[in-house]
C-alpha cells in the first residue's frame, strides 16, 4: 500500500487490512446504536448542560440586579413622574442616589439593622445570584481550550524496509533479530510513513555514521517536537504563553537537566511564577495522569494549565539481541501533543471539551511492576523489556479501572445488570459452579473511544472484550497506522482523528469521548470528555 499524503497537517483516512471502512453487508450502520429520543433525554446529565451555561446566566443575573437597583433609586427620586433618561442632570442624580443606597447598606450592616434599604426584588435577585455562584463553584469545571499534535516533516518518515535497513546499519543485530523485527513490523499495524528522529534516520544516508544517541541529538528532537505542538496549541486556544499558570510535561525515558519544563519556559518566555512539573517513568498512560494533576492543581486556583505529552526516541534505540527488548524498536515512533486547560467559567463559551471524569488504577503485584521494565540485557545494552504477561496484566488493570469508572458514567439500567451478575456469581460460587460475569455496555454512555495505540493486539483485545464496533476502534487503528505508537500522546492523535476526519461516527455537540491508556508500573488511566 503506497504512503498516504498528508495535506496541511491533517491525518489521512486510509484503508487497512483490518477492514476499518469496509463497505457492504459486513459494514455496521451507526444507526443501530441510536436510541429513542425519550431514552436519550433520560441519559443526559442535565447538571453539565446547565452548568455549561452558568457563566452567561450569572452575567444576565448581574445585569438584572443592577437594573433593579437603578429602578429602585429612580422610583424613590421621581415616583411616577416622567424621567428624562438622557439628561446629564438625571444621570448624576441617579448615580448619587445609588451611591447613597450602598452607603445606607453599609451603615445598616454596621448597626446590625439588616438589609432593609433594598426592595424585596433586589434582595431576592441577589440571593439567587449568590446561590447560583455557590453551585457553579462546587462544580469547578475544567475546560479543554484547544490541543495540537506534532506532525513530522516528510524527511523524518520511513517505511518498513527503511526501518529494517536502519537496524542493519547499526551493525549490532544478528540475522535472527532482524528477522524477528521484520515479523513484528509486518504484524504491528503500523503504516509505510511513520516518523523517526533525524539522529536515528541519518543511518540511511550513504557513508553516514550509526545512529546518534547523544544528549545534543536527543535535545534537538525534544525541541522540535515540543516547541511545534506547544506553539500550535496556544494558537488554537487563543492563549498567550504568559497566560499559563501551570505547566506539566510528561516524558518517560528522557529527563535532562535542566528539565523539559525549563526548556519550554525559557523558549516561550513564560512568567517566572509559572508552576512547572516534569513527570518521567510513567509510560504511555502519563498523559491522562498529567491531565489529572493539572485538574487537581486548578482546584486550588483560577487559571490556565498547559500539558505536554511526548516520548523522545533518539536516546532509546536498543542495540542488543534480546527479543524482549527488540519490540520497542519496531513499535515506538516520534510524536507529541500539547493541551491547554482552563477552569475559568467564562472560557466555557469557547472551549472545545469539558472534562467529566479521570480515573487512575495501578497494579501492586510483581508481575505488573516488571512487565514494562527498563534495564540492561545480558550484554549490558540498555533498553525497555516488554514481558509476555503484559496483555494479561493490562486486561486485569483495565477491568479495575472500568469498575471504578462505571458507576460514574453508566446508566442505572447497566449498573443494575452488573450488580445482579455479581450477586448470581457469588451464589453460584457457593455451590461450586462458575458464572460468566456481565460486561457492561459502555456504548450506551460513551459515543467515541480513544484506545491507546500500543499495538494491534492491544486494540483487538479491547475491541473484543468491550464489544466495540469497527467504527469505535477506527481512530486507534488509523493512529497506529499513520503514526505508530507515539506513547502517551497517541490518545490525542486519536481524538484529532475523531474531531477532523472520521466519517463513520462523526463527532457532535453533547457527545462523550473516553480515552484509555496503559503504562509501566503497571497503570491504566481513563478520562471522559464532553464535546461542547
Amino acid at each position: 500500500m503506497p504512503p498516504q499524503a498528508r495535506d496541511a497537517g491533517r491525518m489521512p483516512r486510509v484503508e487497512s487490512e483490518v477492514s476499518l471502512l469496509s463497505a457492504g453487508s459486513e459494514a455496521t450502520n451507526t444507526r443501530e446504536y441510536r436510541v429513542r429520543k425519550s431514552s436519550l433525554i433520560g441519559m443526559v446529565n442535565w447538571t453539565h448542560v446547565l452548568l455549561s451555561h452558568a457563566p452567561h446566566l450569572l452575567i444576565l443575573g448581574m445585569i438584572i440586579l443592577i437594573g433593579q437597583v437603578i429602578q429602585q433609586a429612580v422610583t424613590e427620586l421621581f415616583g411616577d413622574s416622567e424621567v428624562q433618561w438622557l439628561s446629564y442632570n438625571t444621570v448624576t442624580v441617579v448615580a448619587l442616589a445609588i451611591k447613597d443606597l450602598f452607603v445606607r447598606l453599609y451603615l445598616a450592616i454596621y448597626d446590625s439593622e439588616g438589609f432593609y434599604v433594598f426592595s424585596p426584588e433586589v434582595k431576592t435577585t441577589a440571593l439567587l445570584l449568590v446561590l447560583g455562584a455557590w453551585i457553579v463553584r462546587r462544580d469547578n469545571p475544567v475546560y479543554l481550550m484547544g490541543f495540537a499534535t506534532f506532525k513530522a516533516p516528510d524527511s523524518w518518515k520511513c517505511d518498513h524496509d527503511q526501518i529494517l535497513e536502519m537496524m542493519r546499519r547499526q551493525e549490532c543485530f544478528n540475522d535472527e533479530s532482524i528477522d524477528f523485527m521484520k515479523r513484528i513490523l509486518e504484524r504491528s499495524g503500523t503504516g509505510p510513513a511513520t516518523a523517526w528522529p533525524p539522529g536515528i534516520k541519518q543511518s540511511l544516508e550513504s557513508h553516514a555514521p550509526k545512529a546518534d544517541r547523544s544528549m545534543s541529538a536527543s535535545r534537538k528532537e525534544a525541541e522540535i517536537v515540543i516547541f511545534d505542538c506547544v506553539a500550535n496549541a496556544l494558537e488554537k486556544a487563543n492563549v498567550k504563553p504568559k497566560d499559563i499558570d501551570i505547566l506539566v510535561i510528561n516524558c518517560s525515558l528522557f529527563a535532562p537537566t535542566p528539565s523539559l519544563c525549563a526548556m519550554v519556559v525559557s523558549h516561550f518566555g513564560m512568567r517566572p511564577d509559572v508552576a512547572t512539573y516534569n513527570l518521567s517513568g510513567m509510560g504511555c498512560s502519563a498523559s491522562l495522569i498529567s491531565i489529572d494533576l493539572a485538574k487537581r492543581l486548578l482546584d486550588k486556583r483560577l487559571g490556565k494549565a498547559l500539558v505536554v505529552s511526548t516520548e523522545i526516541i533518539t536516546p532509546n534505540l536498543y542495540h542488543g539481541n534480546d527479543r524482549g527488548f527488540l519490540i520497542q524498536n519496531t513499535l515506538f515512533r516520534c510524536g507529541g501533543a500539547a493541551i491547554v486547560l482552563s477552569n475559568n467559567w467564562l472560557d466555557g463559551r469557547r472551549a472545545w471539551y469539558k472534562l467529566l471524569h479521570t480515573v487512575r488504577v495501578q497494579s501492586s503485584g510483581e508481575a505488573g511492576y516488571e512487565c514494562v521494565f527498563e534495564g540492561e540485557d545480558k550484554a549490558g545494552e540498555r533498553g525497555v523489556r516488554l514481558s509476555k504477561d503484559i496483555v494479561k496484566v493490562a486486561g486485569k488493570t483495565m477491568e479495575k479501572n472500568l469498575t471504578t469508572l462505571g458507576p460514574q458514567v453508566l446508566p442505572l439500567s447497566e449498573q443494575i445488570h452488573v450488580v445482579w451478575s455479581l450477586l448470581v456469581r457469588f451464589i453460584m460460587k457457593k455451590f461450586g459452579k462458575s458464572h460468566k460475569p456481565y460486561v457492561p455496555d459502555f456504548k450506551r454512555c460513551i459515543d467515541h473511544f480513544c484506545i491507546h495505540a500500543g499495538g494491534r493486539a492491544v486494540i483487538d483485545g479491547i475491541e473484543k472484550n468491550m464489544k466495540l464496533e469497527k467504527f469505535h476502534s477506527e481512530p486507534s487503528r488509523m493512529t497506529l497506522y499513520n503514526y505508530g505508537n507515539t506513547s502517551s500522546s497517541s490518545i490525542w492523535y486519536e481524538l484529532e482523528y475523531i474531531q477532523e476526519e472520521q466519517k463513520s461516527n462523526p463527532l457532535k455537540k453533547g457527545d462523550r469521548i473516553m480515552q484509555v491508556a496503559f503504562g509501566s508500573g503497571f497503570k491504566c488511566t481513563s478520562g471522559v470528555w464532553l464535546k461542547l
